[in-house]
This record gives C-alpha cells, structure tokens and sequence, in this order.
C-alpha cells in the first residue's frame, strides 16, 4: 500500500508541475517538469521505484522489476495521482488545462515522438535504477529527470510532451468533463506503452546478466 500511494504523491506533483507551468506559457518549462520528476524519483525511488508512469511501470515489469500482480494497482495510483494533479492545477491555475499535441503536426508525428522519447525515458530508467552493473548509484534521478527534460523540449510542441499515460489520460480527461475534446487521448496510451515494451526488449537484450 506504501508503494501505490507513493505512486499516487509522485505522479500528483508531476501533473501539478506539468499544469501550471503549462498554464502559465513558462519558458523553463521542460527545466521544471524534468525537477520536478528528479526530486520525486529521489523522494520515492526507495519506496516504489518512482515509477510515476504507467509506461515505466509496464517496463519494469517486463524486465522483471516489478511483480506482474502490482503492475495494474500501480496504474490505478498513477491515473488517479494524475486526475487530482489535473485537477489541482486547473484550479489554481484558472485556465485550462490539457495536453494534445501540436496544431501542425501529424498523427503519425506526434505518435512516434511519444513513442520514442518515451522509449529513451524507460531505457534510461532500467539502466540507471534497475541494471545490476549501476545498482547503489546516485545519479539515477538525475538521468531520469533529465531525460524527460530533453524529451518536452525536443518533443513537447510535436506530440504535447506526455511520455506518460497517466499524464495524457489524465490531463484530457479533466479537460473533457470541462467541454474538452479528448479525441488524441490514444496517443499517450499507444504511443508510452508501446515506447516502454520496446524499452524493456532491448534492455533485456543489451544486458543478458540483469
């Protein structure tokens, strides 16, 4: 129960970030999320494996990090996380809040950026968190943050910078109980999960000691 609700915190602040710098047009914007995900990794990394992505998740569990009975109650933690998070920055915010991609870019586009970028974060999170030749590091926070950093700013205006189911679902979802369209919501749900199985196949291939 620990875990599912350190799931729960983590991917709320993730999403609190993500809206309000999103509302707020802030120019640092990707330097934030990627903070704001770093410290949560660092806060939570011991009790859950900071996770805060159900595509991280589903990765983990490929590899064989994660038990395969936790992978939904984990999901289930990080869309609800994901909804107060939307929710919560909507109101504080008073704008809306969403995440779609682009207004020219393509579908195809905006579904291989959330494919790949998402595949470089859950490669990044098994070498760094999960690979026995880095257990014990410090710096995986750091990678994990990073990584996300780089990808909203290479990708964010393409795709609208999810790489996260739970941060897409979530997002659209609010917005849609508000008159919102939720059309591309697939796109953070194919796009993240099919980056994350991809991820764990390499992983497992690159390092056949584990």
């Amino acid at each position: 129960m620990r875990a599912y609700l350190m799931e729960l915190v983590g991917t709320f602040f993730l999403v609190l970030t993500i809206g309000l710098v999103s509302v707020q047009g802030a120019q640092l914007a990707p330097l934030a999320i990627g903070f704001a995900l770093m410290v949560m990794v660092y806060a939570g990394g011991h009790v859950s494996g900071g996770h805060y992505n159900p595509a991280v998740s589903l990765g983990a569990a490929l590899r064989g990090a994660l038990p395969t009975s936790q992978l939904l109650p984990y999901w289930v933690a990080q869309l609800l996380g994901a909804v107060l998070g939307a929710l919560v920055a909507r109101g504080a915010a008073g704008g809306p809040f969403t995440v779609a991609p682009g207004p020219d870019a393509g579908t195809f586009a905006a579904l291989a950026v959330e494919t790949l970028f998402t595949f470089a974060l859950v490669t990044v999170v098994l070498a760094s968190a999960t690979a026995a030749a880095t257990k014990g590091n410090s710096f995986y926070g750091l990678a994990i943050g990073g990584t996300v950093a780089a990808a909203a700013a290479a990708g964010g205006a393409i795709s609208g910078g999810a790489f996260n189911p739970a941060v897409g679902v979530g997002a659209v979802l609010v917005d849609a109980f508000a008159g919102g369209a939720a059309g591309h919501v697939w796109l953070y749900v194919v796009g993240p999960l099919l980056g994350g199985a991809l991820a764990a196949a390499v992983f497992s291939y690159l390092h056949p000691e584990g």
